[in-house]
């Protein structure tokens, strides 16, 4: 297939676009648009859906991670959704009780943050209710959706990770097995979960709709969900306790910035991996990337290579900045990018993951690396994507995420709060080391760039560490070689694991690059003799990532919405 066509077509429109990662989540926002709601509220509605349409890899009571931007004030907004560690976290425990390794369960957990960002979100930029807005969410979980090959797939590869918990099992095992493709899959207590917030809500609308909003999240974090949630953990060894879940709050973070071209492109901080994005693209900004032509041996080294050296620096530098020192500004500064670019050797593959950049003429000490592994990477647990632009040119961006097999459903509220400790080190010497009241290093990190200071594209995927290697190529594949959205979305990818895991076990992969099945053998050939370890997906594999955009035509002002046929996303406008 030429690489500037595509399976599906780039969908267009003139008033507003959803893109999202299941294709109901995507109606169910796209309906919220229909009905008058602007960016926000249908953002916020295609998420809480991703939380039941995807409940093996998104969870309502897991992390959101959320870029808005407001057309009347041109101004990003960014939203960190992600919880911190309770009170009583400890990381002796895991050194001397596991080794220094995270068991799976519920000592993986950190206070949920989802809900909270959701309704904050409609709060401060929405317009509608909670009920409004997770009124879809409440039906595919109470009445039911077909279960689909993704979701079903994950689990079957999981099974034994199902069969931990006796609540896990009965929510989503079949006389133990997997459920099959096209059954109705029912949700019933998550349902009841929801149902409740929103009529907490209802029950508060006579004092304004923020009154309704505050009281649909006091529901979760001080009524009987928290309640739930803090009894199940002191019954079973856990840290949540019902003040942790009370005295939880988000942060509103200031949005990383860079410039390729004409595009600003703003990405979330070092208590994420949002700093990869920006930092690789600043390296390769100083590239002829169009001489060494698109997915050449060259071009794919070069990307490697430069994303590579961000990830080097990831696991040096990025942590909690509430908690550990960041050095962001030099980070991203323009000096910086140059002197990394000048590491990169074009006839030679770094062996592994590279040491740290220099930061003011001091080198960051390299700590130990987990041992080098071997086989195929295996597939991460969580995540979905939803991103939007409405009739007002106002934009959303979500990554929301957080898996059903690392940690038991809670009974009676068929929540699993978030286990993205895992994404913490039990190492204090690193950056991103477990503390009260720290939050994990995550991997969500959506993604949203402007153009002529107005809103162009909000992006973002699924994948853990492949996140932003998917939206690095996608970005590229737009700007340097001019695809078409849905092109540049579905053109054949690779990924580096030549870097330590940032979810537990922290896998190791030195060197090691994988190309989809379309790029010829030829091209792993030509990157072997440079010193790559070469693995191969096959066409379209859903490890690769799952990008969605939606996209202002920089020519003709149209909406494009692009979603990845790698996964389940759909875009829908009009």
């Amino acid at each position: 297939m030429p690489e500037n066509h595509s399976y599906r077509p780039t969908l267009t429109a003139t008033r507003h676009m959803i893109s999202a990662g299941h294709h109901a989540a995507g109606h169910a926002g796209f309906m919220i648009l229909e009905a008058g709601g602007n960016a926000v509220d249908a953002g916020v509605a295609a998420g809480i859906a991703l939380g039941v349409l995807h409940t093996d890899l998104v969870n309502f009571a897991g992390v959101a991670p959320m870029m808005i931007y407001l057309a009347d004030k041109r101004e990003v907004i960014n939203i960190d959704g992600l919880g911190t560690w309770p009170r009583a976290a400890d990381i002796n425990v895991f050194i001397n009780q596991y080794g220094g390794k995270m068991p799976p369960g519920i000592l993986r957990t950190v206070i949920p943050a989802a809900p909270y960002a959701w309704l904050t979100a409609l709060e401060k930029y929405g317009t509608m209710s909670f009920g409004d807005v997770s009124q879809a969410a409440i039906r595919f979980a109470r009445d039911g959706f077909a279960m689909h090959w993704l979701m079903a797939g994950f689990i079957e590869k999981n099974l034994a990770a199902y069969q931990r918990w006796p609540s896990t099992t009965q929510v989503f095992l079949r006389n133990g097995q997997p459920p099959p493709v096209g059954e109705l899959f029912v949700q019933s207590d998550l349902g009841k979960s929801l149902q409740y917030m929103a009529d907490e809500e209802a029950a508060h609308a006579g004092k304004g709709r923020v009154a309704g909003l505050r009281a649909a999240r006091d529901a979760f974090y001080r009524g009987d969900i928290a309640a739930t949630i803090a009894k199940y953990h002191a019954a079973n060894g856990g840290w949540v306790t019902m003040q942790d879940m009370a005295d939880y709050t988000l942060s509103f973070e200031k949005p990383l910035h860079t410039r390729f071209a004409d595009i600003d492109l703003y990405a979330c901080g070092p208590w994420s991996q949002g700093p990869v994005l920006p930092q690789a693209l600043n390296i390769l900004s100083g590239m002829d990337l169009k001489h060494l032509g698109h997915n050449s041996p060259a071009y794919i080294h070069a990307v490697t290579e430069a994303l590579k050296l961000a990830f080097g620096d990831r696991h040096a530098y990025y942590g909690d900045p509430k908690f550990v020192s960041v050095p962001m500004a030099q980070l991203l500064s323009a000096g910086y990018a140059d002197a990394q670019r000048g590491r990169i050797d074009p006839r030679k593959a770094a062996p592994g993951m590279p040491q740290a950049g220099v930061i003011g003429g001091v080198a960051s000490a390299q700590s130990a690396l987990p041992p080098a592994g071997s086989g195929q990477p295996a597939l991460e647990p969580g995540t979905s994507y939803v991103s939007v632009i409405d009739r007002h040119g106002n934009a959303f961006s979500a990554t929301p995420s957080d898996a059903s097999s690392e940690t038991p459903v809670i009974p009676g509220i068929g929540l699993c709060p978030s286990s993205r400790g895992s994404q913490s080190w039990c190492d204090p010497k690193l950056p991103a080391s477990v503390a009260p009241g720290k939050r994990p290093r995550l991997t969500c990190s959506p993604a949203l760039a402007l153009r002529n200071g107005k809103a162009y594209m909000p992006f973002g995927s699924p994948g853990n560490d492949v996140q932003p290697q998917a939206m690095l190529q996608v970005f590229l594949n737009l700007h340097v070689f001019g695809m078409e959205l849905q092109a540049a979305i579905e053109a054949p990818r690779f990924a580096t694991y030549s870097f330590p895991s940032s979810s537990e076990p922290h896998t190791y992969l030195p060197a090691r690059i994988t190309l989809e099945n379309r790029l010829p053998r030829s091209t792993g050939d030509a990157l072997a003799s440079l010193g790559h370890d070469v693995t191969w997906w096959p066409d379209l594999e859903e490890a690769a990532g799952a990008v969605c955009a939606v996209r202002v035509n920089p020519d003709t002002g149209i909406l494009e919405g692009g979603a990845d046929p790698r996964r389940l996303a759909y875009a829908l406008g009009w």
